[in-house]
């Protein structure tokens, strides 16, 4: 399926609204606007939180970590020895390892486990400017996590593009 995120278009603070392929709502990134790190929360449209995404302060290298009820999920760093600038890995709590790579800053990127396409990130069919679409490829994938990966790599790589201006 299909998700279409708006990333901060007519948007307060860092509130947007994903949608599915069908227009309705998904899931809302809920931004926690004045606090010194940053700190995300994916909801679903009752307003429950499905999955909270946080930096990791005083870490080595940039990190964010997304926690399910209160519990870490998994932490999200940029892979240290690749020869793409644009690779993150994701390590989640049980130990499995996802990969993400490509083009993040212009949204053209993928999210695998063990060379198996889980989700591509795309703008390509979208024109309106700030919007793409991630497409979870497998009915058991887990969505919420997917699209957190999603906005956690654009969030890290966007920070990092604008700490080196």
């Amino acid at each position: 399926m299909k998700y279409l995120v708006r990333d901060k278009m007519l948007a307060l603070g860092d509130d947007y609204w994903i949608e599915d392929e069908d227009g309705r709502h998904a899931f809302l990134v809920d931004g926690k606007a004045l606090r010194v790190k940053d700190k995300l929360e994916l909801k679903d449209p009752d307003g429950q939180i499905l999955i909270t995404l946080r930096e990791k302060l005083f870490s080595f290298r940039d990190a964010m970590t997304l926690e399910r009820d209160g519990e870490r999920l998994a932490v999200i760093r940029r892979k240290r020895f690749s020869l793409l600038r644009n690779h993150f890995r994701v390590t989640l709590v049980e130990g499995t390892e996802l990969d993400v790579s490509g083009r993040i800053l212009d949204r053209e990127f993928k999210v695998e486990y063990e060379g198996e396409l889980l989700a591509p990130v795309s703008r390509q069919w979208y024109r309106v400017r700030e919007t793409y679409a991630v497409d979870v490829i497998r009915e058991d994938a887990d969505a919420a996590l997917l699209i957190a990966v999603a906005v956690c790599v654009i969030r890290m790589a966007e920070k990092e593009r604008d700490d080196g201006a």
